[in-house]
């Protein structure tokens, strides 16, 4: 049986998205109808043209182009694909003149190549994700809303941060906490829902009122772990959430912690040595297919020593295993042992978390001791 033939031009001209052919030159070699559209030109003012043309005067979005240049030139050299990931770049209302609009885009810049084996044309795709990030400024309101404003902790000094990932366009359900407890205690805790978007928000909204309810019986973090465990199981979406909790008692200078598959709380000593608190760790919530009690340790503390609980997003990289993440962690804790919590929690962010770079979402609190 014979293969059917392909009409490639009518494929590449049916694409949902908007797609444009350019050279290794930057000339643009064909255009889809939707790239004409989004650019607002007819067929014979794009296709033809130096890609550096094919702006009018006085572009606003100049640096934008400078970015998509690079990126294209990258390809067509290295022979691999390039991304300029999440753009923005105001339009002209089409039905509204005068009027602009805030629109936001990821493009792929992909390499052809021909029989030789050299790049001949770059598959440039425009990907619109306005709405998508209209639905995470949503989420990240919601998620806002429900995490806990910053403020003293009975007399004791303390940080808290959250940081979205730089360039996902949904958030995640990353949360923290801190709970006042009777007599000089306090119960702190950070925790990540499996997911992203206005729903994870959701269930991390409800996991969190729930463990602060659970920390104020008095039996400690294991057993507020396993009430949230069963809670958990009423929830859609809730399994495989990881917590850990810790209640720090400062008139028996000790932390009592519990983790449900969590990354271990870091203990940061006032000689500037860093101890990860792993002696009591279960799986997730909701994981086990049987629900059974959780266990805690307990850790004596020095005053003036420092506890940091944090979520994945602050040590794991892609490729990378988790021990060197906890290893640039407790560096970054030594170098900055002096700094009170609020500059200790900038310091660390920025150590481990450049600007532009965080790929996750990243909760993290600090508490002096």
């Amino acid at each position: 049986m014979a293969e059917p033939a392909v009409d490639y031009a009518a494929v590449f001209q049916a694409l949902p998205g908007a797609a444009a052919l350019v050279t290794p030159q930057l000339i643009i070699a064909d255009a889809n109808a939707e790239f004409l559209r989004l650019r607002g030109l007819p067929r014979e003012q794009v296709v033809g043209r130096f890609l550096p043309e094919d702006r009018p005067d006085n572009d606003p979005a100049e640096p934008l182009l400078l970015r998509i240049l690079a990126s294209l030139r990258r390809a067509a050299n290295t022979g691999e694909r390039s991304i300029v990931a999440l753009q923005r770049y105001d339009m002209e209302d089409p039905d509204q003149p005068g009027v602009w609009r805030e629109r936001y885009f990821n493009m792929t810049n992909i390499p052809v190549f021909g029989p030789d084996g050299r790049v001949t044309l770059l598959l440039h795709r425009v990907e619109d994700v306005t709405e998508l990030i209209r639905a995470r400024e949503v989420a990240l309101t919601l998620q806002d809303a429900m995490l806990p404003a910053p403020r003293p902790v009975g007399r004791h000094p303390a940080a808290v941060r959250y940081r979205p990932a730089a360039e996902a366009l949904n958030v995640a359900g990353d949360w923290y906490d801190l709970v006042d407890l009777p007599g000089d205690r306090i119960a702190v805790a950070v925790g990540d829902v499996v997911g992203h978007g206005l729903y994870a928000a959701g269930v991390m909204g409800q996991l969190r009122s729930a463990l602060t309810a659970a920390s104020l019986v008095p039996e400690g973090p294991a057993r507020a772990l396993e009430v949230l465990g069963l809670y958990a199981r009423t929830i859609e979406g809730a399994e495989n959430t990881t917590v850990a909790t810790a209640f720090i008692d400062w008139e028996n200078h000790t932390i009592t912690y519990s983790s449900a598959g969590h990354p271990p709380p870091a203990l940061l000593q006032r000689d500037g040595t860093v101890e990860f608190l792993d002696q009591a760790t279960d799986p997730p919530l909701a994981a086990r297919p049987q629900h059974g009690p959780r266990i805690q340790a307990v850790e004596a503390f020095r005053e003036g020593a420092v506890l940091v609980l944090y979520t994945d997003g602050l040590i794991e990289r892609r490729g990378e295993d988790i021990d060197t993440g906890l290893a640039r962690l407790a560096d970054s804790l030594a170098r900055h042992q002096a700094d009170d919590p609020e500059t200790l929690a900038d310091a660390v962010l920025t150590d481990l978390i450049p600007p532009g770079d965080a790929t996750d979402d990243t909760a993290l609190v600090i508490v002096r001791l």
